[in-house]
């Protein structure tokens, strides 16, 4: 294989897509030397067939306001690859969705879903639809007419989605209800469901807790102790909240969250007070954070990110490409020691090239912050066994899987130096696990 050619191939049959084109490029470029190694992927044409999605659907998804006015979203699943297990992952509700954005999602979530050793295959979903703004009856019914058109290419043996940006438990429980009255089953078709009707404990919280399970993984190769960190942490959703939850709990100190207005700067630190209130801001009043700005009077930047600002370790905890090249050169200089993505995809290629350059510790999302599917694997397992695990089992069972998908990075991921490359040996790890799948499932 040379990645280039591969690339130009890609890049002229989907020429404005250029999320789905960088995740491509980033993969490809980590696993050339070991795929060529292997002779048998090339006569099967196993990158062709990686990097283009089993399938894709597209809908229109037309739904009434609350002036009873009509209107048109359009509506998105991709199902990337099932050669490991059915496709998984979630759903996306906002303006800038579209298929470049959910085809890189899927392609990243095939990698993921392998690194966490579960039987689950690839895919993502969503709609340009935003529910900022919008009233709970309004957001009701555009998830009930998005169910409408997708439900018969789900299923709990098929297709499992779950949230995603814009999509918390309350999106999933009325998607869930739809489904489940038009495919008359109450089955594990979604994860992220309400505990009342087969979620799983830990599973809000589990992509930031995963992401911190993971940082202190690679803290631990150099023997850095994570209490007195400062922590930057962008976003301010599900991710970012439960990211600084765990930080709380072990002496850590986050100081900034984010939304897309700008962002907080708190030197004295993010307490467990100060997080509930971002809590009760974000997930009930749907509040701007500023607002926390202006109840602990602290510093507040409109438009800007939180790269800029001092701290030991960075979190960045929001949407794909928040974090370019000059931002990671700022953190370095202020000089921070360890990257460790919860979003996916949040460091531009520019900034993953100053990262590993700098030789600080760097974790790429789709092994840092595959505590989110992971935990949604095991809500599929207990909604399969009819059962329920305590929250211990289920924090037990995620440190376990964050500390597994650590050691398949280290493992093909270290250099002759020392230095663990871990976007190398995640995307390794991952890419090696799917290609022999499909190799012993023949051309198909």
């Amino acid at each position: 294989m040379k990645v280039q050619e591969v690339l130009n191939d890609l890049k002229r049959r989907f020429p404005n897509e250029p999320e789905y084109l960088q995740a491509v490029s980033e993969v490809l470029e980590s696993i050339e030397e070991v795929y060529n190694q292997h002779p048998e992927f090339e006569k099967a044409n196993i990158i062709e067939r990686l990097c283009i999605a089993d399938r894709i659907f597209s809908f229109r998804v037309t739904w009434v306001d609350d002036k009873g006015n009509a209107q048109t979203n359009m509506g998105y699943r991709i199902q990337h690859n099932n050669a490991i297990g059915p496709y998984k992952g979630g759903i996306r509700f906002h303006s800038s969705v579209n298929p470049s954005i959910l085809k890189f999602l899927a392609f990243e979530q095939t990698f993921k879903n392998s690194l966490t050793t579960l039987p689950m295959g690839g895919g993502k979903g969503g709609s340009d639809f935003s529910p900022r703004g919008k009233s709970l009856a309004e957001i009701m019914r555009f998830c009930q007419a998005f169910m409408l058109e997708l439900w018969r290419n789900i299923g709990p043996d098929t297709d499992i989605p779950a949230g995603d940006i814009g999509v918390s438990g309350r999106e999933v429980a009325y998607m869930y209800g739809m489904y489940k009255k038009l495919a008359r089953e109450n089955t594990g078709t979604f994860t992220g469901k309400g505990i009342e009707f087969g979620g799983s404990l830990i599973r809000p919280e589990a992509t930031g807790y995963g992401n911190i399970y993971f940082l202190l993984q690679m803290l631990k190769t150099r023997n850095i102790d994570i209490k007195g960190k400062k922590c930057l942490v962008s976003g301010s959703g599900n991710v970012a909240q439960y990211t600084c939850e765990k930080l709380i709990q072990l002496g850590a100190i986050p100081v900034t969250l984010s939304d897309s207005d700008g962002y907080i700067y708190d030197p004295e630190g993010i307490t467990r007070e100060k997080l509930n209130f971002v809590m009760d801001l974000k997930n009930i009043q749907r509040g701007r954070i500023k607002e926390y700005a202006e109840q602990y009077g602290c510093k507040y930047v409109a438009g800007g990110r939180v790269w800029a600002e001092v701290g030991d370790i960075a979190l960045p905890s929001a949407t794909q490409n928040e974090l370019n090249g000059d931002d990671a050169k700022q953190l370095i200089a202020n000089g921070c020691i360890a990257v460790s993505e919860g979003a996916n995809m949040p460091s531009t290629p520019e900034a993953v090239a100053v990262f590993q350059n700098a030789k600080i510790l760097y974790a790429p999302g789709k092994a840092a912050n595959a505590g989110g599917v992971s935990t949604s694997g095991l809500e599929m397992t207990q909604n399969s066994m009819r059962l329920s695990w305590t929250r211990e089992e289920v924090d037990e069972k995620l440190q376990r899987i964050m500390s597994d998908i650590h050691e398949q990075c280290v493992r093909y991921g270290k250099q002759s130096d020392g230095f663990i490359d871990y976007v190398k040996g995640a995307n390794i790890s991952g890419f090696m696990k799917v290609a022999k799948a499909m190799m012993a499932q023949g051309i198909i």
